[in-house]
């Protein structure tokens, strides 16, 4: 729900009038003649100066007459009779501005969510995510609240738009003392005034979606998924990475990995402290099948740190079956260990790069992994982007001395687990995938398909 005080606050005291007594003894009739030329985000800036710009500048007639010239064109001409005149006045002030405004949120919305309507048959994402960014204006935010309730509102630096999910990094800006923060909140913000030909005005007022909220409080060493000389990495799920400076234990950087899959909807169609809840999915429930819900999947992975690839695959007609079952989870087995012709070389070294201030660096053996997976009908079934990190393990009696490293990675979630196992030539410095399996929680199997396993 739109709450005024999310896009512009009201004036908290009044400035002294001093120096403009003029403006004090202006008779009111011409300071509303005066804001009757003035834009939307104009008259939202000028209502911010004091107590008395503020109430007429929520003059029902003015934003009448902004609200019919831009959703009514034809009667942008109309002449207000006296009698409609006293009628719309009637309304309790700010009437017309609270409508007008709520209506070009949710002509905004309708917009970017016609964008990611067409769906790509290859990967089951909507195919004009990119679009649908660059139209609408949508841009994330992080909100570091502090212990005492103070928040710091840090907009982004950089965007990096991946095949399946998009990476949003922070750095370079004034942090607050990590000691005082508690909380971190990922926001989307869009533009609430889109002209006609969808182009944001670049000074006007913004609309924060809640998307995720982080914990701060107490970041444990099970967290941190590498470092190198000059900072440790921190994983908050579902997909943030706060880097810390080793000395003095302060932010350096954030990186957000954000998944395609419903971010439009995430990034929009939510509000200030609630996130957007998707519609609840309809299971059908196939009796004919006795495999039903167990096969037919299809996967897309994709391995990078951020900007630059190191692996996309996709696997189609993935197959479990009822001997699959264990523990509460349905095993799909991707890449198998013993079939080598089944592995996948990498393109590069793994790492993660960062930059801060003026300093950068590449923490080696991590990544971020970008899951999708669709259901025998191609819909999105399990979605999600979350770094990885890579850790030796012991090598097998065969390999001890010929120059291969074996490395593993996990991704554990509420709704399923994903396993790798990775080798490392030493020789060509490659790493490829020789191992991939996922298990599914047999509890969001039965949820989405109506089955009983």
């Amino acid at each position: 729900m739109f709450v005024e005080s999310q896009i512009f606050p009201r004036p908290s005291q009044e400035p002294s009038l001093k120096k403009c007594d003029f403006m004090e003894s202006m008779p009111s009739e011409i300071i509303l003649m005066i804001f009757s030329y003035l834009d939307p985000p104009s008259l939202l800036c000028i209502g911010c100066v004091n107590k008395r710009f503020y109430h007429l500048a929520n003059d029902n007639m003015i934003w009448f007459r902004t609200y019919t010239a831009f959703f009514s064109p034809e009667s942008s001409k109309w002449k207000t009779n006296p009698d409609e005149k006293i009628s719309i006045q009637d309304q309790d002030i700010g009437y017309w501005k609270k409508d007008y405004i709520m209506k070009r949120i949710e002509a905004g919305q309708r917009m970017a969510i016609q964008f990611i309507k067409p769906v790509n048959s290859y990967t089951g994402l909507p195919y004009k995510t990119k679009e649908a960014i660059k139209v609408s204006g949508l841009k994330w935010v992080m909100v570091l609240k502090e212990r005492n309730g103070k928040e710091h509102i840090m907009e982004q630096t950089e965007t990096f738009l991946n095949d399946s999910s998009v990476t949003v990094v922070w750095y370079g800006q004034s942090w607050p003392p990590f000691a005082l923060l508690s909380a971190i909140d990922l926001c989307g913000v869009t533009p609430v005034f889109l002209d006609r030909c969808m182009v944001h005005t670049r000074n006007g007022p913004w609309r924060r979606s809640l998307i995720a909220e982080h914990c701060l409080s107490n970041l444990t060493r099970s967290q941190m998924i590498g470092s190198d000389r000059l900072i440790q990495l921190f994983h908050l799920a579902p997909g943030l990475i706060v880097g810390l400076w080793k000395q003095e234990k302060e932010m350096a950087f954030v990186m957000a990995s954000l998944h395609y899959h419903q971010l439009l909807e995430k990034s929009i169609l939510g509000s200030v402290s609630v996130p957007y809840a998707a519609p609840p999915h309809n299971a059908f429930l196939d009796k004919l099948d006795p495999q039903f819900g167990l096969r037919g999947y299809q996967l897309h992975i994709d391995l990078h740190n951020g900007k630059d690839k190191y692996l996309r695959g996709t696997f189609r007609d993935v197959c479990g079956s009822k001997d699959y079952i264990q523990n509460g989870y349905l095993k799909l087995i991707i890449i198998n260990y013993n079939k080598n012709a089944q592995h996948l070389r990498l393109n590069k070294n793994i790492g993660i790069f960062w930059k801060a201030d003026n300093f950068e660096g590449n923490v080696q053996n991590c990544c971020v992994m970008d899951i999708t997976l669709l259901d025998d009908t191609e819909k999105p079934f399990w979605c999600f982007s979350s770094p990885v990190t890579l850790y030796p393990v012991s090598q097998p009696s065969d390999h001890s001395n010929n120059g291969v490293k074996n490395f593993s990675g996990s991704y554990l979630g509420p709704e399923g687990r994903v396993l790798l196992k990775f080798t490392r030539m030493e020789t060509t410095e490659e790493f490829y995938i020789v191992n991939l399996v996922l298990y599914i929680s047999i509890k969001k199997v039965n949820r989405w398909f109506g089955t009983n396993y």
